[in-house]
Order: structure tokens, then sequence, then C-alpha cells
């Protein structure tokens, strides 16, 4: 099956509810107890849209949206603005397929564009057997942290992992000043 990656738009808003809501209903990865409404899905692609951060969906060859990811703010502070925190959601019928590599590899490469330095991945019920952690992992994220019962859903209690991958020179070069986490400072 042929998968092809874009960016998403409003159009895909009504799949990416669905899917979000199947996570939040059945998975562990998201800490929502309740799936959140298509109104309030659209604020939140709206939000991240504003924010000039990438949303891209996967798609199959007749159009069906399969899964999507986005980077927002790690933080709202002014200083973590060079870390942006990635999300991936696969519908269940299409997990397994490489989707959410397709996804993330695609989503690093526009994040390294915009000449962000830090991708973080905090990821729930980060067991090391998780498809999450181990995505992750094979695309060069490094373990960073873990907050140990940090969640409770399903009757259980759920541990957070933090791991982190470098771009641009992560730490080791100032920051571009041309680069757009850098705009508001730019001062014109």
């Amino acid at each position: 099956m042929s998968t092809h990656i874009r960016n998403a738009g409003p159009e895909d808003l009504d799949r990416i509810t669905e899917i979000y809501a199947d996570a939040v209903r059945n998975g562990t990865a998201s800490y929502e107890l309740e799936p959140p409404t298509r109104a309030e899905m659209a604020g939140r692609y709206e939000a991240l849209k504003a924010g000039g951060f990438p949303y891209l969906v996967a798609i199959n060859v007749t159009g069906d949206v399969l899964g999507y990811a986005y980077a927002g703010a790690f933080r709202p502070r002014p200083a973590y603005r060079f870390t942006v925190e990635d999300s991936v959601y696969i519908a269940p019928q299409a997990q397994g397929r490489g989707i959410g590599r397709l996804l993330v590899q695609r989503l690093i490469e526009e994040v390294r564009v915009l000449g962000f330095r830090q991708i973080v991945a905090v990821i729930g019920d980060g067991r090391p057997d998780s498809a999450s952690v181990r995505l992750h992992e094979k695309l060069g994220f490094t373990h960073a942290g873990l907050l140990v019962g940090s969640g409770y859903k399903h009757g259980r209690w759920l541990d957070t992992v933090f791991m982190q991958l470098a771009l641009n020179g992560g730490t080791t070069l100032p920051p571009d000043p041309a680069s757009w986490p850098e705009r508001p400072f730019r001062g014109s």
C-alpha cells in the first residue's frame, strides 16, 4: 500500500479527531481521559498552524487519512523557543506498517528546516517495548528522562518517557538569527 505524507488541512480534522478519540479511549499514549470534540481539535490545529508549526497527515492512494503528526512548542517560556515536542497518532487499522516512521521522518525534516535545535518526545506509557519508544530510538532520539507513575489510566499507573533529538548543531552552535524560533526577537 502506497502512503503519501502531506500538510494537514481543515478538511482532515474529522478523521484526525476520530484517530485521536480512539487513542484517548483505548490507548495510553495520551493522558486525556475524554476525547476532545472536533471543535477543540480544530482549535488546537489552528493554534499550531498560526504558530508556524508543521502538522502532517499520512494518506493512502484513495486519500484516506491513516495517521497524523505535528510539532508544537515544548513549553511556553521564550527560552524554550528552540525546542519542539512531537506528537504522532496512527489509526488502529494502519498501525505496524511504518506510517509513524514516515510521518516522524518528515516532521524531523520540517522542524530542521525551520531552525529548531531539539525535538522532545514525551511518551505516555513509555515502556521500553512500546511502539513509540522503539520508533523514536530508530530515528536517533536518545532517552532523556523517565517520570515513574506520572499518569493513571485504564486502571494502572503509567510512566512517561522523555526522548530527545538534537538538530542543526544542537547546543554546539549559537542560535541562527534567521531561524523561525528567533522571529519574535529580530526586532524588525
